[in-house]
């Protein structure tokens, strides 16, 4: 099935999977071979649970005020690692995007099923700022998809599964 988690879409204060089996697995085959062509490429963060990220969300909140901590960081029940399927990798700094782990990442991370989450300038789809660090996990067919066509999670969801 698909699941999808974000400011319209929450979980409940109790689901707390961990982070998922095959997530996990798809993401050390994937470092894997970015290593065989000398890349260094890691999970910094995986899973989260709701009191984690609501701890995260108001230390963001108090540092720079709600309005701004909406753009990057999620409220608890609303962010996607607590799903089990996102990962942060390695940096967590826009200056990832200047790397070549990031762009290996790029043209390579729907071959094993995950998808940049939150793309460069579609914002205004996804509700959350770039962050070329956060990868999910949506499996290869729906990742190849995504990649091909070039569009957002959201996007996806709308035309694939709300459309059918």
């Amino acid at each position: 099935g698909i699941m999808i988690v974000n400011k319209s879409y929450s979980l409940p204060s109790t689901y707390n999977p961990g982070l998922d089996s095959t997530v996990q697995s798809k993401a050390n085959l994937m470092f894997a071979d970015a290593k065989t062509v000398g890349l260094n490429i890691y999970l910094s963060s995986g899973f989260r649970s709701y009191s984690t990220q609501k701890n995260i969300y108001n230390n963001y909140v108090s540092r720079d005020g709600k309005a701004k901590a909406d753009t990057y960081s999620a409220r608890a029940g609303t962010s996607e690692h607590q799903t089990g399927l996102a990962t942060d990798i390695n940096s967590v700094s826009s200056s990832f995007a200047n790397t070549n782990s990031y762009k290996w990442l790029i043209k390579n991370s729907y071959k094993y099923g995950f998808i940049l989450r939150y793309p460069k300038g579609k914002e205004y789809i996804t509700g959350y700022m770039y962050e070329p660090w956060h990868y999910r996990y949506v499996g290869i067919e729906v990742a190849k998809i995504i990649y091909e066509k070039d569009i957002t999670y959201e996007e996806y969801y709308a035309t694939y599964i709300l459309k059918g």
